[in-house]
């Protein structure tokens, strides 16, 4: 046996969980459909239907990212302000984060629910605001956040199916399920069979992506840009960081909009770069996407520029144009679901590549599954 095949199959062995986490999506969606969100629409309904709520959808890295792909169309749906503010945004400057005192629903989103900012940022919006209600959407029924907040009759704990809490070092499976937990949830009117639509979308999806994500980690890219616009930016921004993760930062990854990435982050480009663009379904926001995306495959060669569209045929079908089907009518929260799983497997089999262990990609410790270091600073009178 050759170095290189020994340390391919370590590579496989050491992403089991993260592969599996990958594969089984489709049917946490389905008992995510079926079970998660009812019990959290009866919390929500009064609170939804009162006038001036601000909706603040918080969390970190990947579960802040969460957030970011929610939030512009529930804003749009719920006709009311909805913001995504990172827990670490929070912690760090609370009283920036909540400087109008206005009935508010703090939605939290945490994997574990035992990263120190989770259950501080829940507190310092208690200390701040006069009224605030609190949605955590959680993997860990044992976590502090959980545990914090389950006897509190201004707060809902609403739970992930137990297989979601993923094993693997980067969130895959979690990321997926609380977004469309909160999605059913905080919708006021979401599609009646969502969760199965999804999961049958990507069910044929998985192993023909699979595929094509293990071809485009033989191209020796080290950089990787993810484009979105409006709640697609938000899914840039977690498909970046999956990159850096399981790669352990030896691909270099931005996410972005089209239309700031020209404004200089573009100068990241270069012949070892791969592109990929989530296109909108949105007709007006769509134009946007595919002017950008003629253009780098122009400069770039459009093998080296991926396009992650529902079919709308405006684009040819080759290995370039990842189509996910079934998928023209959705927005973009709903479409970021099975489109993101593009990103996961790019990363997962980029960090194999490397013949690295995905399942954990830092075995020195230097980063974490939950992070560790913060120091929970009391907050003084004003």
């Amino acid at each position: 046996m050759t170095s290189d095949t020994h340390d391919s199959d370590k590579a496989r062995q050491g992403a089991h969980w993260t592969t599996s986490e990958i594969a089984q999506q489709p049917r946490l969606w389905r008992e995510v459909a079926s079970s998660a969100s009812a019990p959290a629409r009866n919390f929500l309904a009064p609170l939804l239907a009162r006038p001036g709520l601000r909706i603040v959808l918080t969390g970190a890295g990947t579960s802040a990212f969460a957030g970011q792909v929610l939030a512009p169309g529930l804003g749009r749906r719920l006709d009311a302000r909805v913001d995504a503010v990172a827990t670490t945004d929070i912690v760090a400057a609370p009283r920036d984060c909540f400087a109008q005192d206005v009935p508010t629903l703090l939605v939290s989103f945490a994997r574990s629910g035992d990263s120190p900012e989770s259950v501080a940022s829940t507190e310092l919006a208690d200390q701040c605001l006069s009224e605030v209600h609190h949605l955590l959407v959680t993997c860990n029924p044992d976590g502090r956040l959980a545990r914090h907040h389950r006897d509190d009759a201004r707060s809902h704990v609403l739970l992930m199916p137990a297989a979601a809490d993923d094993r693997g070092f980067a969130m895959t499976s979690s990321f997926t399920c609380m977004a469309l937990a909160a999605l059913l949830a905080l919708d006021p009117s979401p599609h009646p069979d969502l969760g199965s639509r999804l999961a049958a979308t990507t069910e044929g999806l998985l192993e023909a992506w699979g595929q094509r994500a293990k071809q485009v980690s033989r191209h020796g890219y080290r950089r990787i840009v993810y484009l979105g616009s409006g709640s697609l930016k938000g899914l840039a921004r977690e498909s970046a960081l999956k990159v850096l993760e399981l790669t352990a930062g030896a691909m270099v990854a931005i996410g972005d909009s089209p239309l700031a990435f020209r404004h200089g982050p573009k100068a990241v480009l270069d012949d070892r770069t791969l592109v990929v663009v989530y296109l909108s379904n949105d007709p007006y926001t769509r134009a946007y996407d595919l002017d950008l995306l003629v253009e780098l495959r122009r400069t770039q060669g459009s093998e080296h520029v991926l396009a992650i569209t529902a079919e709308h045929g405006d684009l040819p079908s080759d290995d370039s144009t990842w189509a996910v089907p079934d998928a023209a009518d959705l927005d973009g929260a709903a479409f970021a679901i099975p489109a993101v799983v593009c990103a996961q497997l790019i990363a997962l089999h980029c960090s194999m590549g490397l013949g690295l262990r995905a399942d954990n990609p830092f075995p020195s410790g230097d980063v974490n599954r939950v992070v560790q270091g913060v120091h929970i600073h009391p907050l003084g009178a004003r």
